[in-house]
């Protein structure tokens, strides 16, 4: 069987005291892509460029393909 993959990076925001994501960005792009035949594998917070922190998550989906 063989699947594809889909990557959507969703940028943290930034609060006073931090850098945050709320659920509204990324409840509602999972619950759309499901519909779509998308299945959430893992959200991950890759390192910024040179920072010792994330500046955005990455959403990755799986869905069977053909």
């Amino acid at each position: 069987m063989m699947y594809e993959y889909k990557f959507i990076d969703i940028p943290l925001k930034k609060s006073k005291k931090a850098l945050i994501v709320t659920e509204a960005d990324y409840q509602e792009l999972i619950r759309s892509h499901a519909a779509e035949g998308w299945r959430l594998v893992q959200i991950f917070a890759p390192m910024g460029d040179g920072l010792l922190i994330a500046d955005h998550y990455q959403i990755i989906l799986e869905r069977s393909g053909s």
